[in-house]
């Protein structure tokens, strides 16, 4: 049985440098802070590689995050993976489950992620499934 969460969430993302990095890279490197809020009431660290183009609206990231907290009631932790595409401002998303992340009473947790932004304001809708629910 799939279950669904729902919520708004707060996100800080921090620009990092690298060694290597000049000032017209198209690479670049970000730290994710989160609030979950609703059915998960979580935070989340991770780190987020982009690529930009010259094309204004076309590029990619990939991040992972690790989310601690509590899920429906079910308290442990698991690690998201993210890749997102941008087309010519037509975006691609996906952020899944890493298989095997969770822990505690959300070992065996699957599912994917959706994340809506409107006004600036940001917000999940999570499918998942565990090991008892199945």
């Amino acid at each position: 049985m799939t279950n669904h969460a729902n919520g708004p969430f707060d996100v800080k993302l921090t620009p990092q440098t690298s060694a290597d990095q000049c000032a017209a890279s198209t690479l670049g490197r970000m730290s994710i802070d989160k609030q979950f809020h609703g059915d998960l009431e979580a935070t989340s660290k991770g780190e987020m590689l982009t690529v930009s183009t010259s094309l204004k609206g076309s590029g990619v990231y990939v991040a992972a995050e690790q989310v601690t907290g509590t899920l429906q009631g079910r308290k442990g932790s698991f690690a998201l993976h993210h890749t997102g595409i941008m087309t010519r401002g037509t975006p691609v998303l996906k952020i899944t489950v890493v298989p095997d992340s969770g822990t505690a009473e959300l070992v065996g947790l699957n599912g994917t992620m959706t994340i809506k932004i409107d006004n600036g304001k940001h917000s999940y809708h999570f499918d998942y499934t565990l090991p008892e629910d199945e």
